[in-house]
């Protein structure tokens, strides 16, 4: 693709990073083929090749935004499966989080969005936040129905059934290997994930611990920065990654890191994207760099341990793959492998590559699509006759839990389980898959 960006203008990083991006665009439109909304609203400029232009024209003359990008650019889900597709190798990750940075400085939003947008950035990164407000939610739920505005109703419906109780588990600490250690690792305890699910970095220590690793859980690490960075708002993303950084690096340089393990992977590609996002700043950069070398997403480090061959535990069980993992990291194989080597019977939804619109706040800010692409998904999962569902992205599972009865679970916890851990709980609300049908021959 041409673009004409002058010499002053690209003097900017952010903008010469833009231009070598939209100039290995080839508009083949490969890419439209994958998209999730444009599959669902089949508008040309809800698909990659769409925002590309639109994103090109506002970028090279310098303009403010206008209603009509922010609300294609709003549309896009950030799932990536648009770079997975691209024969270019077109970096669209880096594009559009640059465009909504843009848009967040130069757009001024109707008041709603404002004070959505707010509301979510200062309440979803901090877990006691949260907590508070799920507790809320909670109590308004039955009456979700008469709220005036999509978005609250969301809100509302995401609240879970029960909150769990804080995990100490999630304080700073050093959980010591059960027998010769093998790796010194870091877990990433995050931040709604502390709030919704206790037991996924519960099971994610009990499983490495087990398997020869000392787990630290560093002082003054905690939200990754992905909620507020998608948003545009890359002054609060960047102060909660840098503590991520600060924090991580001292346990490199002081009792040593063989891996920062990460197992939400929406969490996991905004790690391993640090590198990139502090790459101006002189003072972080090394350190960025650092940790973004060390990212691992769970499953990756598991297979680095060699995980345990198990016996058949005839349990059907169906694997999405959530974006962040096969799309931002290209992790597309390992839990599955995992699962099977632990004696699962893995199967798998068609379309795999499709979101299922959680994406962040995707679902609470653009409901309408969300649930759209989530039927798509939970329809897809459930003809699969399943005993359970997996995933490895807390996002995700909040997602899909919402639209079927099929029991969710981490893929760590059906791994912890499987090498001698507690049942997952969510395996004892009485679901029982229905009987297979005989085939006549």
């Amino acid at each position: 693709m041409q673009t004409t960006f002058t010499e002053k203008q690209l003097e900017d990083p952010s903008i010469a990073r833009s231009n070598e991006i939209l100039r290995s665009c080839v508009h083949c439109g490969f890419c439209t083929a994958t998209c999730p909304t444009y599959q669902v609203l089949g508008d040309e400029l809800d698909s990659p090749r769409g925002r590309i232009y639109l994103i090109k024209d506002m970028l090279e003359n310098d303009r403010d935004p206008d209603a009509k990008t922010v609300k294609h650019i709003d549309r896009c889900l950030s799932c990536l499966a648009c770079m997975t597709t691209c024969p270019s190798g077109v970096h669209y990750m880096h594009l559009v989080d640059h465009a909504r940075e843009y848009i967040e400085e130069r757009y001024k939003r109707p008041f709603s969005d404002r004070a959505l947008r707010w509301i979510l950035a200062r309440i979803l990164p901090y877990p006691m936040r949260f907590r508070v407000a799920l507790l809320g939610a909670k109590i308004g739920r039955p009456f979700a129905a008469l709220m005036p505005d999509a978005r609250l109703r969301a809100m509302l419906e995401m609240a879970p059934k029960n909150i769990p109780p804080v995990s100490r588990n999630d304080d700073p600490q050093t959980f010591a290997s059960e027998g010769p250690q093998r790796m010194r690792v870091a877990l990433m305890t995050g931040c709604a994930q502390k709030a919704l699910n206790t037991d996924i970095n519960d099971s994610t220590i009990r499983l490495l611990t087990r398997l020869g690793c000392d787990v630290v859980v560093a002082e003054g690490a905690g939200c990754c920065g992905a909620l507020t960075h998608h948003m545009g708002k890359t002054e609060e993303s960047h102060a909660t990654a840098a503590k991520n950084i600060r924090a991580w690096a001292a346990e490199m340089d002081g009792g040593g890191l063989d891996a920062i393990v990460i197992n939400t992977s929406g969490c996991g590609t905004t790690v391993k994207d640090y590198g990139h996002m502090f790459r101006n700043d002189a003072s972080l950069a090394e350190d960025a760099a650092r940790v973004s070398a060390a990212a691992m997403d769970v499953s990756e480090v598991l297979m680095k341990l060699e995980f345990p061959e198990g016996t058949d535990k005839e349990m059907v069980v169906a694997y999405h793959a959530a974006c962040s993992l096969q799309h931002g990291q290209q992790i597309k194989t390992f839990p599955k492998d995992l699962l099977k080597r632990a004696g699962f019977t893995i199967v798998e939804p068609s379309d795999p590559h499709l979101c299922c619109g959680s994406a962040g706040t995707y679902n609470l800010m653009q409901p309408e699509i969300s649930k759209q692409l989530k039927a798509r998904k939970v329809q897809t999962l459930e003809a699969k006759n399943p005993d359970v569902i997996a995933a490895g992205n807390i996002g995700c599972m909040m997602q899909i839990g919402g639209g079927t009865d099929v029991p969710i679970v981490h893929s760590v916890e059906l791994l912890d389980w499987a090498t001698g851990g507690p049942k997952p709980p969510a395996l004892d609300a009485g679901y029982t898959r229905a009987p297979e049908i005989p085939i006549l021959r």
